[in-house]
């Protein structure tokens, strides 16, 4: 295993970078370097080199790719190398919880909330940004620096929320898959059946550690690809109406909106902003080496994890979007509007028995692929936390388990409560949010920590708005 070690030091603050660019505000804000912060930094490069230590722990994941960086201009091959961790990032942007979330916005109020979409998406990028820049400048992920700088009460209050939502989200990909097995096959595999299904096929992905970082990142690039294709399709065989998708994009309002709409809207944010997606995109960018005895690299890869990102959020956005126009458009019927009935709806209705098997691979791509990164973040969590190692099958074991126990009594005992749990998990991911939102911002905003790189202004604003 590769790490990260305490010798990737920054520079101290008396190194100031040379002006190339007119546009240097906006570099600014890609980078999270600031002038006013040199001016003010007594620390010394002892202090920063406290904030340094090995990084990702986890098996396979934390590798180097050697990246020759020059940083004097923008380079497409790096780039490349630095693309992957933005993307498994983004997987949690496309889970079945949010699946079921957009489906239920676009019958509950159709097109109205296509905003409320874009806005979340847009903050969870300002967040997930943050994220990779703590990694980035300080050689940590957020569990770590949590463990450093906070006494244990308030730690371990962290860490247990945190595993909340980790468990929460879980049972949501328990959930989709096993819809997903369920219609596949016809319904020969019962919805119980599906979640043993799921609770073992976890254990498969971890053999594709195997292989190394970049085809584990090429597979779950695959996995998001096969989404876009088959949500895309269901929207052109559809037709949304075009004009009323502006409309829903271009009006921060929710008309007549029911007390459905409104639970509705906490759970478009709690499905769009996971909290333990910020501890674990500041642990994949220490995947990538960086030289940090310059702060020049640093800045750099700053950069291309922003462009990385926002291209990854995007895709996510757009992937969102149709499915929320699909179902604001078919107009399903009372006890239609679950996943695991909707795709069966849609054949129906349309008369093209391919548009449920399109559904329900596009439905078992989110959830197959939402259950590594989920793997990941436990142990990244786990570890930063506690500083306690487990092999990654124990912690798969663990948080899978936990998972499956309601899931199952529910595919059980009451089977049409599947997609009503899902829905009041996303609204659980928003009420735990806080505890993801202040430590990021407490610490990207600390001149002892970040240095140089700590938020200015601007970012400071768009943090509190958030």
């Amino acid at each position: 295993m590769t790490a990260v070690h305490r010798n990737n030091t920054q520079q101290s603050s008396n190194d100031v970078l040379p002006e190339n660019s007119a546009d240097e505000q906006t570099e600014k804000l890609f980078t999270g370097e600031h002038d006013d912060d040199k001016q003010n930094d007594c620390s010394s490069p002892d202090d920063q080199t406290n904030h340094v230590e090995a990084g990702v722990s986890a098996d396979n994941i934390n590798v180097n790719p050697n990246i020759n960086t020059n940083p004097r201009r923008f380079s497409f091959r790096k780039l490349w190398a630095f693309t992957g961790p933005g993307f498994l990032m983004s997987i949690a942007y496309l889970d079945p919880g949010n699946i079921e979330s957009d489906l239920q916005t676009g019958v509950i109020v159709k097109y109205k909330l296509l905003w409320m979409l874009f806005w979340s998406t847009f903050m969870g990028l300002i967040l997930q940004l943050l994220a990779a820049r703590l990694g980035s400048v300080t050689g940590e992920n957020l569990a770590q620096v949590c463990r450093k700088e906070y006494p244990k009460f308030p730690r371990l209050l962290l860490w247990i929320m945190i595993e909340l939502a980790i468990i929460g989200s879980d049972i949501q990909e328990v959930i989709g898959s096993a819809i997903a097995i369920n219609l596949l096959s016809n319904g020969l595999v019962p919805i119980w059946g599906g979640v043993l299904i799921t609770g073992l096929d976890t254990f498969t992905f971890l053999f594709l550690e195997n292989a190394g970082l970049r085809i584990l990142e090429g597979f779950f690039g695959l996995l998001i690809s096969i989404m876009a294709v088959c949500f895309m399709y269901l929207f052109i065989i559809i037709k949304p109406d075009f004009v009323e998708i502006m409309k829903g994009l271009a009006i921060p309002w929710c008309k007549d909106c029911s007390r459905d709409g409104i639970q509705q809207m906490a759970g478009i944010i709690g499905a769009v902003v996971m909290p333990h997606n910020i501890y674990l995109h500041s642990a994949l960018v220490l995947s990538r080496s960086v030289d940090r005895t310059d702060k020049r690299n640093i800045k750099e890869a700053n950069m291309y994890y922003t462009i990385e990102s926002s291209l990854a959020l995007f895709l996510s956005f757009i992937i969102n979007m149709f499915v929320v126009t699909v179902f604001a458009a078919a107009n399903l019927p009372d006890g239609t509007d679950t996943l695991a009935k909707a795709g069966t709806w849609l054949a129906t209705h349309f008369n093209m028995p391919a548009l449920k098997i399109i559904w329900a691979v596009g439905v078992l791509a989110s959830g197959q692929s939402s259950t590594m990164t989920g793997t990941y973040t436990g142990q990244f969590v786990m570890e930063g936390f506690l500083n306690i190692r487990w092999p990654k099958w124990q912690r798969v074991l663990m948080t899978r388990s936990i998972a499956m126990v309601p899931t199952i009594l529910v595919a059980l005992l009451a089977q049409k409560f599947l997609d009503p749990l899902n829905t009041w998990l996303n609204v659980l991911q928003s009420v735990e949010l806080p505890f993801a939102l202040f430590p990021i911002l407490h610490f990207t905003s600390s001149l002892k920590i970040m240095n140089d790189f700590k938020n200015g202004r601007t970012v400071k604003v768009l943090g509190m708005f958030t």
